[in-house]
């Protein structure tokens, strides 16, 4: 009876301690070099689409969803060079590469600009919501929506 107590804990702490291994191992896949850079490049990217937007709409008195589609441009654009250098680090070998890579970017950034546009014409322009309140909300959105697409589809090291 002794003896399978004592095999019961062995057990037992045997599998705790696979557990926090696997913790472990998850944990270092998602929170990595790649991620974190990806989560700074992010914030600062919403930065620009937020404050260029900001900017258009109150400032220079743009509608907001023309405005968006510049604040968009203005986004991109930095956003590609960041995830290019900084996320990715992705070095071409061609001219041909690199522009394809941009052309890709810029068209997976399309399909989250087509998302944003859609939330901004029903919440701001239907409903009445706060323009900058819905912004901000999408933006989350279409950060995780980025990253996946960057990431299948981009830059995928082919």
């Amino acid at each position: 009876m002794e003896f399978n107590q004592l095999n019961n804990k062995e057990k037992v702490k045997k599998s705790t301690l696979m557990k926090f291994e696997q913790i472990r191992i998850l944990k270092n896949k998602i929170i990595n070099r790649e991620t974190v850079a990806y989560v700074i490049s992010g914030i600062l990217t919403t930065g620009v689409n937020l404050v260029s937007y900001f900017l258009l709409c109150y400032i220079f008195l743009i509608n907001n969803l023309i405005a968006n589609v510049i604040a968009w441009f203005f986004a991109v654009t930095f956003a590609y060079f960041m995830n290019a250098t900084i996320v990715f680090q992705e070095k071409e070998s061609t001219v041909r590469k690199g522009l394809t890579k941009l052309i890709k970017f810029f068209f997976a950034r399309g399909f989250s600009l087509v998302v944003e546009e859609a939330g901004l014409f029903i919440f701001v322009s239907v409903l009445g919501w706060s323009n900058m309140l819905v912004k901000s909300a999408l933006a989350v959105i279409v950060i995780l929506m980025n990253y996946i697409l960057s990431k299948v589809f981009i830059f995928n090291g082919k």
